[in-house]
């Protein structure tokens, strides 16, 4: 049995009253704009939750890849983490030091790559190409005696340089760098492959080591590779 109960004249009139207010109040335009602002908001904190919650390590390799970009050529190790103790040099240590500072970021790159101790890579450069100022280091950028045993050599690819023997011919590089990505290359060969098993601080196996698989025909080349490693306390770079 349905019974419909009279509404009084009153509280109708008031519900009407309330119903057209809150109607206009709704479709207005500033109820409709505050909605689409709030609407905004909400959806621009879910994508912004988003996308640092999921996609966060994008976005912050974005960063990294920026700062990386603007410092590519911060090294791996700062020259000040490699301070010799003594101060007192000579004239030659101090190019010696000079030649290091050049180019230990390469070294230290080639031996988080290869393997091959900053310390050993950086004395064979400066004793081979001595401090950098050689004839085969100024003009073939060779900074490791490294020799051309190709047959079909193209133009400018080695020079004849007086050595050992009359006849010998050495690479040619186009820059420094270029020498110490071939000296690795190197020592990746059959030869050298003993000297991986050594450890990467073990400086004095790596030299004798070398010189025992006949890098170089001086006799005294494992000592003066030491004495290099030693005097300029360039171990400091292997840890």
């Amino acid at each position: 049995m349905k019974v419909n109960l009279p509404i009084p004249a009153g509280w109708r009139l008031f519900f009407e009253q309330l119903y057209r207010r809150l109607y206009r109040q709704l479709t207005s335009p500033w109820t409709k704009l505050a909605v689409l602002v709030v609407l905004a908001v909400v959806v621009t904190r879910k994508e912004l939750t988003f996308t640092f919650s999921v996609n966060g390590g994008n976005l912050f390799g974005s960063r990294a890849s920026v700062f990386s970009s603007q410092h590519e050529e911060a090294p791996l190790a700062t020259f000040a983490d490699y301070t010799p103790s003594k101060r007192n040099w000579t004239t030659r240590e101090l190019q010696q030091l000079a030649y290091v500072k050049d180019y230990r970021q390469i070294a230290l790159r080639e031996m988080a790559t290869h393997g091959i101790p900053a310390s050993i890579t950086l004395a064979q450069g400066l004793l081979e190409s001595g401090t950098g100022r050689s004839t085969l280091a100024t003009r073939n950028n060779n900074h490791f005696g490294l020799k051309c045993f190709s047959k079909q050599c193209s133009k400018g690819h080695c020079s004849n340089h007086s050595d050992d023997h009359h006849k010998d011919f050495f690479r040619i590089f186009s820059k420094p760098e270029e020498s110490y990505l071939a000296h690795s290359k190197l020592l990746q060969n059959d030869r050298y492959r003993k000297l991986f098993t050594l450890k990467r601080t073990d400086y004095k196996g790596w030299a004798r080591g070398l010189s025992r698989a006949g890098y170089a025909t001086d006799p005294n080349y494992a000592n003066k590779l030491i004495r290099l490693i030693e005097g300029l306390e360039l171990h400091r770079l292997d840890k």
